[in-house]
């Protein structure tokens, strides 16, 4: 893969038959740019709408509880990675930007989930020293 740069105002990753193409087309490489098949926009699309759908049903089953809020919250979440690898095109970024977005939400996830099991220790220090739960 080579990189180019038009006049320092952004980067396209050429792949090797695009950038080869181009030279000998006598294009800049800034004019070439990457097309994804429709098929793959399809594909995503087809698993959104599944994922929806198994959300909703949690809902239409009637489950209750940790179970469901599990459920909805991992539909959720694989259907924001979709979104954001395939339609915002995070996929075909470079590693570090991808690790610069990726990253903090998944650091406010594990510390949300420290904060849980303190509040549970909390809440039983709490009911050991008071007797009593609030």
């Amino acid at each position: 893969m080579a990189e180019a740069t038009a006049n320092g105002l952004g980067q396209h990753t050429l792949h090797g038959t695009q950038a080869h193409d181009a030279a000998a087309a006598g294009i800049a490489p800034a004019e070439v740019h990457q097309e994804h098949p429709i098929r793959l926009y399809l594909v995503v699309w087809a698993w959104l709408f599944i994922l929806s759908a198994c959300s909703y049903l949690v809902d239409y089953v009637g489950l209750h509880g940790y179970l469901r809020w599990s459920l909805i919250l991992i539909f959720m979440m694989l259907k924001a990675g979709l979104i954001v690898a395939v339609f915002m095109h995070m996929a075909w970024e470079r590693l570090a930007l991808t690790y610069a977005i990726i990253l903090p939400p998944i650091l406010v996830l594990v510390f949300v989930a420290m904060m849980v099991f303190e509040s549970e220790y909390t809440l039983l220090t709490r009911t050991l020293f008071f007797g009593t739960e609030p």
